[in-house]
């Protein structure tokens, strides 16, 4: 059985910020991810909120943190899903889809994954025109009419990313205005190809081998609509990745994310969690870098100097 200071269950921001300072901290550092490392922060077409840099590709941010990782030391297995744990004994154990392996302790930062809206038609349709992810398919629909669900941050970049591809973007909100920052919002204004469907939700996805309409629901008059569309992008948010750790004994809040105090422990002695599958309320790379630079901080202290802690 391998043996390891440290495991890092997913390879995200906040897990590669968690494995950049364990290594530097000394520790024998292994990271896993059940797919291939960066994280979500991967599909953003941009990013122009992270400190150093004005505008830069999530997957090419992403893909910095992973050589980063990689030249310190740190282990990182991709496409390696974790089945099962034991977070009580000493030392813990972690069993994958390869092997098992034995850690003094163990940082969570599963991530999370996009949200569903769940109408008729959207897993049908699903990679033949229904997707998640703008910078990865919206090359697909060049010139296109497409539809973007939601009013976020996420929503809006998809937005204003596929503006400069799409012949015609559609925005569909069901309220009356975004929530996404303003300078998000001032860019998708100034595009010209660029609709917003006030209060107005998608009820149906429709198409034969792809999509080829929407049935729309405006939320103040009651009346349905049908659109024709090429493609749907569903941008709503994201959900917990956190079956495994609720399984293995971490508590959660009701929506599934797992609780931490400031020094991200969880409710188990030497193990930690941290980014977007926590509790903490803002969901960004920044802060998910941070958490998981305390998180290999605090296993650090718990490994090598647990006096100080006391």
């Amino acid at each position: 059985m391998e043996s390891w200071d440290v495991i890092i269950i997913g390879a995200g921001s906040a897990g590669l910020a968690a494995g950049i300072y364990a290594v530097r901290s000394g520790l024998k550092t292994l990271i896993l991810d059940e797919k291939l490392s960066g994280g979500t922060i991967s599909d953003a077409p941009t990013v122009v909120n992270y400190p150093g840099f004005a505008a830069i590709s999530g997957g090419e941010l992403s893909e910095k943190m992973t050589t980063h990782a990689r030249k310190l030391g740190a282990t990182i297995h991709d496409l390696e899903p974790v089945a099962s744990m034991n977070l009580n004994s000493d030392p813990k154990t972690v069993t994958t889809s390869r092997t098992t392996y034995e850690a003094k302790a163990v940082i969570f930062s599963t991530g999370s994954h996009y949200k569903e809206i769940g109408v008729k038609g959207e897993k049908e349709f699903r990679g033949r025109g229904v997707s998640y992810c703008a910078v990865c398919d919206g090359p697909f629909f060049k010139g296109k009419r497409v539809v973007v669900v939601g009013g976020g941050n996420t929503a809006a970049t998809a937005i204003v990313y596929l503006a400069g591809i799409a012949g015609e973007v559609l925005c569909v909100h069901r309220k009356e205005c975004f929530r996404a920052e303003e300078s998000l919002v001032l860019d998708i204004l100034s595009k010209q190809n660029v609709k917003i469907l006030w209060n107005n939700e998608i009820q149906e996805i429709k198409g034969d081998k792809q999509v080829k309409a929407v049935t729309l629901i405006d939320n103040t008059t009651h009346k349905t609509s049908e659109m024709p569309v090429d493609a749907v992008f569903v941008q709503i948010g994201e959900a917990p990745n956190s079956q495994i750790a609720i399984s293995s004994g971490i508590e959660t809040d009701e929506h599934g994310y797992i609780k931490i105090d400031l020094r991200q422990y969880t409710n188990l002695s030497g193990v930690y969690a941290a980014g977007d599958v926590t509790t903490h309320p803002v969901k960004q790379v920044g802060t998910a870098v941070g958490q998981g630079i305390t998180a290999a901080l605090e296993a650090y202290s718990y490994i090598r100097r647990p006096y100080y802690r006391k």
